[in-house]
């Protein structure tokens, strides 16, 4: 079944990973969906409200109500931007009528039915499941239903899967001795699959995790759930 999406980019994907976002639109698009992008888009305003602003988050979630007013569906690439717009906008706008908000592996086996996005991927890879995503959207098995339909891939378990990765967006500023301890934790997780790609559901982790990594020298590559169901080749 395909719909109408508004894809919302999320401040990270849009400044740092644009690829996260295009490669969105090529699985969406795949599908037959019909896909746009609506240019006065702003802030989901999750790190004002995590930082202690929260009339300026309430701002923001109303700018963002306004802008995707009677759309079908938006579409993020991030767990922790669309748990604050399920979870968190009423707090900060009272009232504010929101549309209906999915993370990418909500929209794809809730809405659109399927797990099977005709994507090949012939690489290890091992999932981290953010904990916006696993604990506020309760995702559950569904990003794993999408990457074993991918051909070619090799699956692998990531121990203590659960395990948050440390950037948890301003808390790796203000504790960041606690939070590259999480992450070193997190790699070491990593590198004990032997897996080639280490992929998330949020850039956000992702860009901490991929920074850790770096910094230890592990052989590992991080990408998108978005950019793997891309793949193709």
């Amino acid at each position: 079944m395909a719909v109408k999406v508004s894809l919302f980019m999320t401040c990270l994907a849009d400044t740092l990973y644009p690829a996260v976002g295009q490669a969105t639109v090529t699985v969406l698009e795949r599908l037959g969906c019909d896909v746009e992008f609506r240019e006065e888009q702003t802030c989901c305003g999750q790190m004002h409200m995590n930082t202690g602003y929260p009339e300026l988050a309430g701002r923001l979630v109303r700018g963002f109500a306004d802008t995707y007013s009677g759309v079908e569906a938006v579409v993020l690439p991030s767990g922790s931007c669309a748990a604050m717009l399920r979870q968190h906008a009423q707090h900060v706008a009272p009232g504010v009528s929101m549309p209906p908000v999915y993370e990418l592996s909500e929209l794809l086996v809730d809405v659109l039915g399927v797990t099977d996005v005709g994507a090949t991927f012939e690489h290890s890879v091992t999932y981290h499941p953010t904990c916006h995503s696993l604990r506020l959207l309760q995702v559950g098995d569904r990003p794993y239903r999408l990457l074993r339909a991918v051909r070619g891939i090799r699956l692998t378990e990531l121990g203590d899967a659960s395990q948050c990765c440390g950037f948890g967006g301003t808390f790796a500023l203000k504790n960041s001795d606690t939070s590259g301890a999480m992450g070193h934790d997190k790699i070491a997780s990593v590198m004990d699959t032997g897996a080639e790609y280490l992929c998330a559901s949020d850039a956000s982790c992702l860009m901490h995790m991929a920074g850790i990594a770096a910094k230890e020298g592990a052989p590992v590559q991080t990408l998108h759930l978005a950019q793997i169901l891309a793949s193709v080749a």
